[in-house]
């Protein structure tokens, strides 16, 4: 076990960082989930949603966030050490994708519940 550090505590968010870099320099599904995150936040704030619903935005939207860097985790995995076709690791990265889509079809839903009443409101 190595001792603590402050230099090493830096280095791990660099290392960090350069993986969610990674992720939404090379995802294509990451790019469209930024931009409708930034649409939600431009909307947040047209609407001045309440504490409780950014709260619940910044829920959904990390884990949107974070279902897509482990579906790319996994991805990058299997292609590195299987990268020929696969019937099961096809399962594997489907069902992966799965996930995201899970995650975002919750998030689309808490949006729709957040937004709408204010849209139908106007």
């Amino acid at each position: 076990m190595t001792k603590f550090s402050i230099r090493n505590r830096i280095k791990s968010f660099k290392y960090a960082f350069k993986g969610v870099f990674y992720v939404f320099k090379t995802q294509h599904n990451a790019w469209i989930h930024l931009s409708i995150l930034a649409l939600v936040v431009f909307f947040g704030l047209f609407f001045r949603i309440s504490i409780l619903e950014w709260i619940a935005v910044v829920v959904v939207s990390g884990f949107v966030l974070m279902a897509e860097i482990f579906n790319t985790v996994i991805e990058v995995f299997l292609d590195k050490f299987h990268p020929a076709r696969d019937e099961t690791i096809g399962v594997v990265k489907d069902i992966a994708a799965g996930a995201v889509l899970i995650a975002a079809i919750a998030a689309a839903i808490t949006g729709l519940l957040i937004f709408v009443p204010k849209i139908i409101v106007i």
